[in-house]
């Protein structure tokens, strides 16, 4: 057996679990680890500005490519409690992240020692397991269950602390035959899928919602078989966009209160039964659930049992991954097509294209200073179909949803459930380090890019290119529009007279200033017609100097985009469109 340290057997254990990439600050109790990483070698570093940040990065690496795992690593008291936020978003969404921490010697760890603190504790709402090992020997087993764990069932990550003594002493322990354990989880049986397909059978109007679950199954192949067998139109939750393309014609479009299509509403409001896969109806997926179910007839597939009834009770439930399950559907759907027994859904399947191409939001405005809408149809006329999206929280983000499309399966980076602002810059560099060759392009307001701006700086100094699309109104403007509702605007303005930077007329921050400063290039726009030349300067940008490129579009200060508190009560603030020339770039008016 070969004696090495408990940190040197964790990162063999790094190694053999597929883990070649990991996102860090370093610092005193976390050293030993770090030791280790050099010593043995094999997993590339990229060194965050922010705590937050690497896990954050961890989380994007992860949301790029079926079956990676992001690892995110810092040392003692507040680098754990900085990650937490990280580790909360992986939680929400179902996204396996392995957290390392540092921490006091053990026999300091209650008495208050320099950054001791009970990270332990502090994490364990917030992840799948946390545990401060205390035994070293203990040590290469508490990676390998927590990549267990990680695996199984529903995602989510761990969060490991190791005291520095733990981490400096001695064990045995042999890599060379070391082998992950067996990842579990659930899968549907034949009699669930066929009392399923009995009930989708009896619908009329019959609908799948796809869930984020099924993007994590890497089951989106198997999503579009099982739809185009059937003839069942799908509709997309946000976290399971691109599950199947916005040009496919069974895509029906986005349903919810924010981050939906006009199309997409008015066809679960038609609609007489829905089978989710995946998804956990999200509130401002349902809004009302009175609405939302009213009149038609619920199945839910889910992989954790807990899902099932916590929103609403189903007509009927089943708990399984997407994939297990999605691979029964499609296999008894292959025997009623041959068997001649399914149902010609083609003409409600017509009718959803029809509401496709016809209930849609404006988009062309030509005014000064920029309407958002703009932006995101003159990103559709200059990022392709395998450009992968990253965005967060905020007006950015719901109206990018609105306008902006997507066509595969984790081209929509997107922190669904706890939306942190800060989440986008750093996410996006993950996504670059997991996919380098890959058209990254990220989406923020001013306060999202303000949150970790200095996360550039990684992205500089690594070569992790991508283009930032900075849309800036000065304003927190999701909130500013909530705030309607109390009739006020409160201590939401971001605006101020710069007095190194008077040409951007009291919008505050010289956010190119900042940009370059960080080490990465930017550009500036005020007007409609630049912002596509903008947008190709930035991709020549990117590919000469390997950076981040920031592309500031300066918008009118105040714009109330689309939504609601009901699905059949969404407010429409701006101009719908009337003809293809008020939305040139929707997915109508391009397929």
């Amino acid at each position: 057996m070969a004696r090495m340290t408990a940190a040197e057997a964790a990162v063999h254990v790094l190694r053999k679990e597929g883990i070649d990439v990991a996102f860090g600050v370093p610092g005193a109790a976390i050293n030993p680890f770090y030791a280790a990483l050099r010593k043995i070698g094999g997993i590339d570093h990229v060194l965050a500005r922010h705590v937050e940040g690497a896990s954050h990065m961890a989380e994007g690496y992860t949301r790029t490519r079926a079956g990676n795992i992001g690892v995110c690593i810092g040392t003692s008291g507040p680098a754990g409690t900085d990650m937490i936020t990280g580790l909360y978003s992986a939680s929400a969404d179902s996204i396996p992240i392995l957290c390392i921490t540092g921490q006091a010697p053990r026999a300091k760890l209650h008495k208050e020692d320099f950054q001791a603190v009970d990270i332990q504790a502090i994490a364990g709402p917030v992840t799948k397991w946390a545990v401060t090992v205390l035994e070293p020997a203990q040590v290469p087993r508490a990676f390998q269950q927590a990549f267990q764990l990680m695996r199984s069932s529903r995602p989510g990550p761990v969060l490991i602390d190791l005291p520095i003594d733990v981490q400096m002493s001695e064990i045995e322990f042999d890599p060379d035959t070391y082998e992950p354990l067996p990842a579990y989880k659930p899968s549907a049986s034949r009699a669930q899928v066929e009392k399923a397909m009995a009930m989708l059978d009896e619908a009329e109007r019959p609908l799948l919602v796809a869930g984020g679950g099924i993007i994590n199954a890497d089951a989106s192949a198997l999503l579009v078989e099982f739809a185009e067998l059937t003839g069942v139109p799908v509709i997309p939750t946000l976290m399971g966009w691109g599950s199947i393309a916005d040009d496919h014609p069974l895509m029906a479009g986005m349903v919810g209160l924010q981050t939906s299509h006009r199309y997409g509403n008015a066809t679960l409001l038609e609609s007489d039964f829905v089978m989710g896969i995946g998804n956990r109806w999200a509130n401002r997926h349902t809004g009302n659930l009175e609405t939302y179910t009213k009149g038609r007839k619920f199945v839910h597939v889910d992989i954790e049992p807990t899902q099932i009834g916590r929103i609403f009770g189903p007509d009927y439930g089943i708990v399984s991954d997407a994939k297990a399950a999605l691979e029964l559907f499609v296999e008894v759907a292959r025997e009623r097509k041959a068997a001649g027994t399914l149902k010609n859904r083609s003409a409600w399947a017509e009718s959803c294209q029809e509401r496709k191409r016809t209930l849609l939001r404006k988009t062309h405005f030509d005014d000064v200073p920029v309407k958002p809408q703009r932006v995101y149809e003159e990103m559709n006329k200059v990022f392709g179909k395998n450009t992968r999206y990253v965005s967060t929280i905020g007006l950015s983000q719901i109206a990018g949803a609105q306008f902006l499309h997507v066509y595969q399966p984790r081209h929509w980076i997107n922190c669904g459930q706890a939306g942190p602002l800060g989440w986008t810059i750093p996410a996006a560099l993950g996504v670059c380090k997991a996919d380098p060759s890959a058209e990254v392009v990220a989406l923020s307001g001013d306060y999202d890019f303000q949150f970790m701006v200095e996360e550039l700086a990684a992205g500089a100094q690594f070569n992790l290119p991508y283009i930032h699309v900075l849309v800036n109104n000065s304003y927190l403007g999701l909130i500013r529009q909530a705030q309607r509702g109390f009739e006020m605007d409160y201590c939401v303005q971001l605006s101020f007279e710069n007095i190194n930077c008077p040409e951007i007329n009291e919008y505050g921050v010289d956010h190119v200033s900042v940009v370059e400063g960080l080490g990465c290039k930017a550009l500036r726009v005020t007007r409609p017609e630049e912002i596509a030349p903008a947008l190709e300067e930035a991709k020549r940008l990117k590919a000469e100097h390997r950076v981040p490129v920031v592309v500031e579009v300066i918008l009118e200060r105040v714009t109330n985009i689309a939504m609601g508190t009901d699905l059949d009560g969404i407010n429409e603030f701006e101009a719908l469109a009337e003809n293809r020339e008020d939305a040139p770039t929707s997915i109508a008016a391009l397929t």
